[in-house]
């Protein structure tokens, strides 16, 4: 429970979850989530059971009872033999210094003790955003909710190589186009293609990049070029 009296750890980082939604969608990361009926075990079989490019774990931390209350700072821990989730953590570390209001306090970790890093068969990272037994790093994450939801998305752009882009209210798009118009991983015309949408198709339209629209066909969420959709 958080020391603010305002709910748990699970309630809080999901309400972080939902809110960086908006923001992956607008920058084309497709994802699953867990549910909270899940545990951390049935999640890593979850994500081990597909195939993705990353996990990562949203948590708040607690200190030893000697200190509760007493520690604040947030950790990003990585598994020590993975290089693409150190410079995760690495890159979520710092972009995280620059809204938390202790930098020096923001640290990257690795361990082999923590199942999400350890256990994924993908690069992770499990982030401990401050600790919810300290009453400021409590109303820290309480009152800045879309603030790391929009900084942990930013990271995500920085890892993956892609731009990042503000949401903006998704609306419908109809694609023009003779033949089929290329749904794209990355908003580059040398990207892979994920999947080849039909003239006529209805597209729905989360963000735009230069000339580039974030759109979802079906099952599918990629960048399309603007120019074919109306």
């Amino acid at each position: 429970m958080y020391v603010t009296g305002s709910g748990s750890e699970e309630y809080w980082m999901n309400r972080l979850a939902d809110a960086m939604v908006p923001y992956l969608r607008s920058c084309g990361i497709r994802y699953t989530r867990n549910t909270p009926e899940m545990t951390a075990g049935s999640s890593i079989r979850q994500a081990n059971s597909g195939w993705y490019d990353f996990y990562l774990a949203l948590h708040s931390n607690a200190a030893a009872p000697e200190n509760y209350g007493n520690v604040r700072g947030i950790i990003a821990f990585y598994y020590p033999t993975s290089t693409q989730g150190q410079r995760a953590a690495q890159i979520f570390v710092n972009n995280l210094r620059a809204i938390y209001p202790l930098p020096d306090q923001v640290v990257t970790r690795s361990t082999t003790s923590l199942g999400e890093v350890r256990d994924s068969k993908f690069p992770a990272v499990l982030l401990e955003l401050g600790y919810h037994d300290n009453m400021e790093d409590a109303l820290w994450i309480e009152t800045h909710l879309v603030e790391i939801a929009r900084n942990l998305v930013l990271s995500l752009t920085d890892f993956f190589d892609i731009p990042f882009i503000w949401p903006s209210d998704p609306w419908t798009g109809t694609v023009q186009v003779s033949g089929t118009l290329n749904l794209r991983s990355r908003p580059n015309t040398n990207a892979a293609v994920i999947a080849n949408i039909p003239n006529g198709a209805q597209v729905r339209i989360f963000g735009q990049y230069e000339n580039w629209y974030v759109v979802q066909y079906g099952d599918y969420v990629g960048y399309a070029s603007a120019d074919y959709i109306g």
